[in-house]
């Protein structure tokens, strides 16, 4: 059985940003004490200990923890089940949406990851600027929100390219 390009790739991709995102997140774990904080450009970045209970930008984490607990672990797969029917219908050539279904793929498997570890996230990377402070992250969630980001920039490309398509032919 000859698998595609397209879920080698997603198994490639998925697999780099699991283990990327777990060894940043195992460093932190077992050399920072939960708060603890190391400029690394001062002013303006540093790694920070923080363990996220809630989702995005600390979303839902005043919400009852089972709650918490059942939504943040039947969420992830659902996703994973969905990305994996969404990359069913795209080309092996459609490259770049099938880069980004694999960056949020990957994501979501490294943040589910520390919900079945833990029961909450590990989160570090810590931007700040004169007071300003933008809610500590980690690679996982870059990898989501960059590939959400693409799968925008490449539905809107398309859908500017149907409707040239449609004036032209009018």
């Amino acid at each position: 059985m000859k698998v595609e390009r397209k879920y080698l790739v997603l198994a490639a991709i998925s697999g780099f940003l699991v283990a990327a995102d777990q060894l940043s997140k195992l460093y932190v774990h077992a050399n920072y004490s939960l708060g603890e904080s190391h400029n690394l450009i001062r002013g303006f970045f540093s790694l920070t200990y923080v363990r996220n209970t809630g989702a995005a930008f600390g979303i839902f984490r005043s919400y009852p923890e089972l709650f918490r607990q059942v939504f943040f672990l039947s969420m992830p797969p659902i996703a994973m089940v969905i990305i994996f029917f969404m990359l069913r219908t795209v080309e092996s050539k459609d490259r770049w949406q099938v880069f980004a279904l694999s960056l949020i793929f990957g994501g979501a498997i490294g943040n589910y990851v520390d919900r079945l570890r833990f029961g909450f996230v590990i989160d570090f990377i810590d931007f700040h600027y004169r007071g300003w402070s933008y809610p500590a992250f980690n690679i996982a969630d870059s990898a989501i929100v960059s590939g959400v980001g693409l799968l925008l920039v490449i539905m809107t490309l398309r859908d500017r390219a149907a409707k040239k398509a449609l004036e032209q032919k009018a």
